[in-house]
């Protein structure tokens, strides 16, 4: 249910201070301890951060689309580290319980992940087993009541941090495809669940990313979400459209902040007795950032709203998680070519930027998976 706009708005300028004056200090401190200090966390919580899409029965702020995406705008003009800690109890580690979860598993999870108590995992990708997603080989073979689950899952965010992960595995072994494959709630105490030494990434240090590895973990039959065999992959597809327009905000809100510091070092930097920003060749690369960060932003509020009008968005979401991450590596690339030499030091932030981004294109959908789903999506609409 959608907030009275007063209301928003005086959470969004309270996002949008809280941006300011807490995370961006802290950017340097995260990106020498590799770490969120767990005051920031706490203070994530207390503003609700970690509840924005969980309806509000269940203590979460319940946000529309529209709304959640406003709000991770501005909250990603900090270090992206940030918005991991909370991105996947707002995104695809509540929404299949909210989607598809039983009653009972509703009732016991989502509180705790809306407060923060619990952090949540999605555990999908493995070593053979990125964007064929339905090629997993992960196993989860019936035993009396329960299920007990082998397999090694990749490049898993959140997962040292994780309460609770959303496990995708294979309970149908004649079942080669999408329908053999069931989603499980496995709390993080699970016997039999374990986590891999921590991955060493390109950028965004402060996010925590792992193999999450199965032997023999038992779980009960009723951690199937929805209670039901084989839907799982279902209800991964039933996340998605939300999920892509959350990753196109954080795309627009990261470009922001690239932009602004292109901006400024162009403003001050003199060059043959003058500002560089005088220069129309600044001028374009400023120009084109710009107008590209519009034009995804204008997109991705036009695709919320229709999400939260009940369209069915599935091309207009991926239309805009390709274009609004492709775009904040262009920012990136120009805001990195304005600061000359400068920008290449690793003493200024835009190329800790330029390294973080990069990751936008390819998680939770590459950019070549975005343009097969927008193809397809367009040969059904002529059909």
């Amino acid at each position: 249910m959608a907030l009275d706009h007063e209301t928003f708005e005086q959470l969004r300028d309270t996002v949008r201070r809280f941006v300011r004056e807490r995370l961006m200090p802290a950017e340097d401190r995260v990106e020498a301890e590799d770490e969120v200090p767990p005051e920031l966390i706490q203070e994530m919580r207390d503003l609700g951060l970690f509840g924005l899409s969980i309806p509000e029965e269940y203590g979460g702020l319940g946000l529309t689309v529209f709304e959640e995406t406003e709000v991770i705008f501005e909250v990603t003009q900090a270090a992206l580290a940030f918005r991991s800690v909370f991105g996947t109890n707002v995104g695809i580690g509540s929404q299949g319980i909210v989607i598809d979860g039983t009653a009972a598993q509703k009732r016991h999870y989502l509180p705790k992940l809306a407060s923060g108590e619990m952090i949540a995992s999605f555990a999908l990708t493995e070593p053979e087993a990125g964007s064929d997603a339905a090629s997993l080989k992960t196993v989860a073979v019936a035993d009396g009541s329960d299920y007990v689950l082998n397999g090694t899952k990749r490049y898993i965010t959140n997962a040292p941090r994780a309460g609770v992960f959303t496990v995708m595995a294979r309970t149908d072994p004649a079942s080669k495809g999408a329908g053999g494959i069931s989603a499980f709630i496995v709390p993080a105490s699970t016997p039999g669940l374990g986590l891999g030494k921590p991955d060493r990434k390109m950028g965004q240090r402060g996010t925590k990313t792992c193999d999450v590895i199965f032997q023999d973990a038992r779980v009960p039959a009723e951690a199937i979400i929805g209670g039901i065999p084989g839907q799982g992959f279902k209800t991964a597809m039933k996340v998605l459209d939300r999920g892509r327009l959350h990753l196109a905000a954080m795309a627009s809100g990261m470009a922001q902040r690239m932009l602004d510091l292109a901006l400024a070092y162009a403003l001050e930097r003199r060059q043959f007795g003058q500002p560089i920003a005088e220069f129309q060749l600044i001028q374009g690369m400023l120009a084109d950032s710009q107008a590209e960060l519009y034009a995804a932003r204008s997109m991705l509020r036009d695709a919320a709203r229709r999400c939260d009008g009940g369209e069915a968005i599935a091309m207009e979401a991926a239309c805009c998680k390709y274009f609004a991450t492709e775009m904040a590596g262009r920012v990136a690339d120009r805001a990195v070519q304005i600061h000359g030499g400068a920008g290449y030091m690793a003493d200024y932030k835009i190329e800790r930027f330029y390294r973080d981004v990069r990751l936008l294109r390819i998680y939770e959908g590459t950019s070549q998976i975005q343009q097969i789903v927008i193809a397809r999506n367009m040969k059904r609409r002529f059909a």
